[in-house]
């Protein structure tokens, strides 16, 4: 089989947006309410801290831990792939070969046992008339 070249895009990070709600930026954690604002030199320099910090600690973090992360997250997905293969698909059409097996089974105990109880009962109460007068 011929090995697909990896393609990451390093612009859009997040293809599938499955981390939209992970959204830190400064306006989304710090708000001053109308009539209540601090000094536009304390605001503006706020902002500056809080995104440098931000993105310095995640850059430290990222570096730090991120590769070892990975690695960690890729051998579990490797794990969860692995057992739904080779144990838990087999054992599923296992037990779906078996319980077909149980179905037919059941399916003919009802057929000779409860059927005829049925259909008996269903022809004595249908010649019931009932008469308002």
């Amino acid at each position: 089989m011929a090995e697909q070249a990896v393609l990451v895009d390093m612009v859009k990070r997040d293809p599938n947006e499955i981390n939209t709600d992970v959204q830190a930026n400064f306006e989304d954690v710090l708000a001053e309410p109308d009539g209540t604002h601090s000094f536009d030199c304390i605001w503006k320099f706020s902002y500056v801290c809080f995104s440098g910090g931000k993105d310095c600690c995640y850059k430290l973090l990222s570096t730090l831990f991120g590769l070892c992360i990975a690695l960690l997250w890729g051998c579990e997905f490797a794990i969860i792939t692995f057992e739904m293969v080779w144990c838990y698909t087999p054992m599923l059409k296992a037990y779906t070969i078996s319980m077909g097996l149980q179905q037919k089974f059941f399916s003919v105990c009802i057929n000779c046992c409860l059927a005829p109880v049925c259909q008996t009962c269903g022809l004595f109460f249908s010649n019931i008339n009932v008469k308002n007068g």
